[in-house]
Formats: structure tokens, sequence, C-alpha cells
């Protein structure tokens, strides 16, 4: 099989990127495929066209490969791809509207309120933080509404250090979602679309909840950029040590949120686990997870006893099935 792996692009997680697509292209050729390498750019359909390829694997992270634009693209051209279609990754990248969605399901997810530059700059927005403040109490989060990788997320632990937030968060986007901080231990469950369902007249992806895994940074309070992808900032734990009951509860709500915002061949979902009261919260969901040596998909499929190799290989079977 001939494929088309896109990666780099143009956002803030080119870097993370350009490892994952790597790793990537290693493990389709060592599965046998042939391989053309794309790092997307202003020529990526021309070069897809002349690539020809059977399938794109699609390793970008952030703008243009998880909001739903490369897919779009692609499907207008015919062209096969990995993972979720347009609709889920739109959802998915916009954390104010997967709150909603969720909220509006019954998911648990931190209480929130978000605003767009207009709000602040026309609505007199400014006038409202007082009350915010006082319903999710502080510390709380500040953070852009469509960037990944934890990228622009800051603490305000006080009124005072609310504004610096806000304008470090509108600095990466024009969308600023504003949560109830939870504090305790940070979770991921990633789910595969693993095995065929031949039980419906159409045949179909059934999802699997891979086994959780806990991040703790060594150093950090927050589980950031640097903590995420800076080999050693962070020890992981895969399967977490929580009780039989409550990790299943945890791959009950990835399962939930990966139906409710329909995405298809993987995903990880984002969740914290209270201190104190034990609720778990789903916080976000990554239509194009990481594939480096230190993303949490991979070390997920490892737990389940799914290779490298062979997660990249059912990950690359289900695309031609969309």
């Amino acid at each position: 099989m001939k494929v088309a792996v896109l990666k780099g692009g143009r956002s803030l997680e080119r870097q993370v990127s350009l490892r994952s697509g790597a790793q990537i292209e290693d493990a389709l050729q060592r599965l046998g495929h042939e391989t053309v390498v794309i790092d997307v750019g202003p020529e990526l359909v021309k070069q897809v066209r002349a690539a020809r390829p059977d399938v794109a694997f699609i390793a970008l992270h952030g703008r243009d490969g998880e909001d739903g634009a490369v897919q779009e693209l692609l499907g207008a051209i015919g062209v096969p791809y990995t993972g979720s279609g347009p609709s889920a990754c739109i959802r998915c990248a916009d954390k104010v509207l997967a709150k909603h969605l969720m909220r509006d399901a019954g998911i648990p997810t931190p209480e929130f309120h978000s605003f767009n530059e207009t709000a602040f700059r026309e609505l007199g927005a400014a006038a409202a933080l007082k009350d915010i403040e006082a319903s999710l109490g502080f510390p709380l989060v500040v953070k852009p509404a469509g960037q990944g990788s934890a990228l622009g997320i800051k603490f305000a632990r006080s009124s005072e250090e609310v504004p610096s937030a806000l304008l470090a968060a509108f600095s990466y986007d024009r969308k600023v979602l504003l949560e109830r901080y939870i504090q305790g231990r940070d979770l991921a469950v990633s789910v595969l679309d693993s095995e065929m369902s031949s039980t419906a007249a159409q045949p179909t992806a059934q999802p699997l909840a891979l086994p959780v895994v806990e991040a703790v940074p060594r150093e950090e309070d927050f589980y950031d950029f640097e903590a995420r992808y800076q080999i050693g900032r962070t020890a992981f734990v895969c399967p977490a040590e929580l009780p039989l009951l409550l990790a299943a509860r945890a791959q009950q709500l990835a399962l939930e949120v990966y139906a409710l915002l329909g995405c298809r061949g993987f995903a990880r979902v984002d969740l914290m686990l209270e201190d104190g009261s034990g609720e778990l919260w789903v916080l976000e969901t990554n239509a194009i997870p990481g594939f480096t040596e230190t993303s949490l998909l991979p070390q997920a499929a490892d737990a389940a006893g799914i290779g490298f190799d062979e997660l990249v290989s059912r990950i690359l079977l289900s695309a031609p099935a969309r």
C-alpha cells in the first residue's frame, strides 16, 4: 500500500507533529508499505495528487490537522485518510463547543464560561469577571479554545492574575475559556476502533477503550507542554493505579465522549480525577493524539498488548472503511 504521511504543518505544534510523523513513517516502512512524506503547506493538494497515495496517514497536530481543514481537502479530492472526519475534528478542536456538547449530554466536565474578543471589546464582558470568579472560585484555569498540548493555558490564583491570563490566552485564539480548576490526578483514555462487527447490515468498527494512563509531572504542578514532550519531565503510569470500577468508569466516559463527538479510528480523552470527591471530570478530546516517545496513545496500546507497529497498522487499515 502506498501511504502519504502528512506531518509538520504551520501550527505551534509543528515540532511535535514532525516527531509523530517520523515514528509513523518508520513503522509503515517496517510493515512493508511504500511511504511518501509530505510536510503540509500551500502545495498540499498538488503534492497529494502527484503522490497518488492509497491512503493518507494524518500526523498533524493543532491547526489544519485537528480542526478538520485537511480532512475536508482530502475528502474533496477522494483520498482516504486516517482518523476522524471534518465534523468530529471541529467538535474536538473547539474546547468550548465540545464542553457545551458534553454538558448538554450529561457528561461531567468542569464548570466554565467562554467569551470571544468581541464580547470584551463590544459587550462589556470584563464587567462580568467578578461574577465568574465568584462562581468558579480560585484558582481558575484560563485557556484558548482552539489549542492543544496545553499551549496557552494559564492559572489565575487571584482576581489580579485574571487579566494577564486572559491576554495570554487571547494571544493564541480569539475565543477563550475560563474553567473551574480541578485539583487531582491527570488521566487519559485512548480509544481505538479495533474490531469490525458484522451483526449489522453494514460492518461497523467497534471502539475499544485502552488502559488508563496517568501522567505525573516530576517538577511542575501542571502537565504543561514541556512536561508532555520532554523525556524525563513526566512519569507515566499505565495502567494507572486505580480501583477496577473507577478505571472502568473512566473508560466508559471516554467511549461516551468518543461517540458523542463522532470520532473515528482513534482519539484520546483527557480527564481529571478530583482529590477528595473522587469524581471524574472530562476536560477535552484530542482527535489526533501524538505518536512521539512520550505520547500516551502508544503507551496505552502497549499496555493492551498492541505494539507500535500493530497500532499504526490498525489505524491505517481503518481508513478505507470510512
